[in-house]
């Protein structure tokens, strides 16, 4: 793994950032692939199949996206819903492509059974340019929260709310990279004036339970269906993943609501984050979408089966 940088180039130690900080930071952000071509032609081709819906526009300057959602067909008012999300963080690509190969590959299986709801790609703006944050050097996965500031958070809590307290479960598809720790820590440390505190990153798969409602169940069954796929994450020498206790093989727990995380957005009693390694040599780009939607395969056999 790389060294993360000394002194991150915008801004000045111990100093939060201000809008000439931010202002910097935007200007060194280009479009390095194409939400329209690698996502939303995908989810124009799913048409035929399930119901496609705008449920939001995404402008920033001359940039504007659609948000788009997909959802089952067959939408019955008496049946659970499961929500699974992707692309909260734009560069996590899995999350996207996990997502979109679920529904491509596996949702027709359930059927009758759900109503299945997706929003593949939450941030396409940030998708465009591998980046955890927003235009506006916000992390849309600290905003889901009352009065958010990020647009992407504010879009999707309106697309969830009519169905909040009817999901039954949720699945919020994310990556762990290597540049977490070269770039995106840092530059968060940067943003709020604080010192970088090196970490290590882990090798392997693993999930974030609501530690205000953990489902420890639930949870092992979705790692013992991935590791079909890929490879788990073990704890470091201090019984750790990324700086949290692991309190179950490949498990860690956050406060899912007080974080404003995204797995908060709705009352479901099954929540999850995952967490894809794509810079393993011990996994491919293949394989890190394969346990995506493995996941999310686990998750709803697991809820179907404990509602």
């Amino acid at each position: 793994m790389n060294k993360a940088p000394a002194l991150y180039p915008i801004g000045r130690p111990g100093a939060p950032w201000g809008e000439a900080e931010r202002a910097e930071w935007l200007s060194r952000q280009t479009r390095q692939r194409s939400y329209e071509s690698e996502v939303v032609t995908v989810i124009e081709r799913l048409r035929s199949r399930f119901d496609v819906e705008e449920y939001g526009r995404l402008d920033y300057g001359p940039d504007s996206y659609p948000l788009m959602a997909i959802r089952s067909r067959d939408w019955r008012n008496d049946l659970p819903v499961v929500l699974v999300t992707g692309g909260v963080h734009g560069y996590e690509t899995s999350g996207v492509h996990g997502a979109l190969q679920f529904v491509d590959q596996h949702a027709a299986a359930y059927a009758g059974r759900v109503n299945l709801l997706v929003a593949p790609c939450v941030s396409p703006w940030a998708y465009e340019r591998i980046h955890r944050w927003n235009a506006n050097a916000v992390d849309p996965n600290r905003s889901f929260r009352e009065g958010s500031l990020a647009q992407e958070s504010a879009a999707l809590m309106r697309l969830v709310a009519p169905v909040c307290d009817r999901a039954v479960m949720h699945i919020d598809l994310h990556e762990t990279t290597d540049t977490d720790e070269t770039e995106f820590r840092p530059a968060l440390a940067a943003r709020d004036g604080k010192p970088f505190e090196p970490g290590g990153i882990p090798d392997g798969f693993y999930l974030v339970d609501d530690s205000e409602n953990p489902q420890p169940e639930f949870q092992q069954a979705m790692i013992e269906a991935v590791e079909r796929v890929t490879h788990i994450a073990p704890a470091d020498d201090s019984g750790e993943i990324f700086g949290s206790p692991v309190v179950a093989r490949g498990v860690i727990q956050y406060p899912l609501k007080q974080l404003g995380l995204c797995a908060s957005v709705t009352n479901a009693p099954y929540k999850t984050t995952t967490e894809v390694y794509p810079d393993s040599p011990r996994a491919t780009p293949e394989q890190c979408n394969t346990a995506q939607a493995t996941a999310v395969c686990g998750a709803i056999d697991y809820a179907l089966a404990h509602q």
